[in-house]
């Protein structure tokens, strides 16, 4: 004999019902250098909007410390996430789009105006271009190239020229015209088509000779004695090696057809 509630239509009520979709959470680990990473821009902002403009250059940098160990992090630990890669690049946005045109736009580029503002707007307009085109094209790009300047890289350059101005006493108003030359072309360097090598096919995980260990310990020498010219000479190079590296291949290519 059926009680009420084991009639048939009570079970079918039942069968009807919907299944409450199990609730997801986020990696934690990873996004926390993210956070970080965001925190960093953030505060870059701030520093130039007070004028400290040597801290505003210095969290910039470190900013591409931590967006550089979030993927790694999340690569060793298995944490990769539809959210963490989202998360990332707005994270990207804001330590390496708006920061680096704010805090040259604030330090030189609003001397001189409409062209000043429209210089940083190209800079910030091109690294959202360029973070849009990275995503869409993350699945068949080249692992061991990228296609234009990476917004970190070019966010290094901006950085790295006020914070090396800075320091020597130079203000923004006496090179302004000069960041007005940089600032747009670093952002159009981002968008471009010019190969860029990503390293990403360094093995860290390998052994290394221990010459290879001494190395390292002189490069972070050199570059703590002025670490604000030497890494601004290292991310100029860095720069220009998509420009040499296309004129190296058309070269070979006109050779070849020779």
């Amino acid at each position: 004999m059926m009680t009420d509630d084991q009639t048939p239509d009570a079970c079918k009520t039942a069968e009807a019902a919907p299944v409450r979709a199990s609730r997801r959470g986020i990696y934690l680990l990873p996004n926390l250098f993210t956070t970080a990473a965001l925190f960093s821009g953030f505060y870059a902002i701030i520093s130039a909007m007070n004028g400290f403009f040597d801290k505003a250059a210095i969290a910039i940098f470190i900013a591409m410390v931590l967006d550089g160990l979030d993927g790694r992090v999340a690569r060793m630990t298995n944490t990769q996430s539809a959210f963490g890669a989202e998360y990332d690049s707005l994270s990207d946005m804001v330590s390496f789009g708006m920061a680096p045109a704010l805090v040259a736009f604030t330090w030189s580029l609003q001397d001189l105006g409409k062209l000043g503002w429209m210089a940083a707007f190209v800079y910030a307009a091109a690294a959202a271009l360029r973070l849009a085109r990275f995503n869409t094209q993350l699945a068949v790009a080249d692992k061991n190239f990228f296609t234009g300047l990476a917004s970190p890289s070019a966010a290094a350059l901006v950085a790295g020229t006020v914070w090396a101005f800075s320091e020597m006493g130079v203000s923004g108003e006496d090179v302004r015209w000069l960041m007005a030359f940089l600032v747009p072309v670093a952002g159009l360097l981002m968008v471009s088509n010019l190969k860029y090598h990503s390293f990403k096919g360094l093995d860290l995980r390998g052994k290394v000779p221990f010459v290879a260990l001494l190395v390292i310990v002189l490069v972070f020498v050199v570059v703590f004695l002025d670490p604000a010219k030497v890494l601004l000479s290292i991310f100029f190079g860095y720069a220009l090696s998509g420009p040499a590296l296309y004129i190296s291949r058309r070269m070979r290519k006109s050779r070849r057809q020779a």
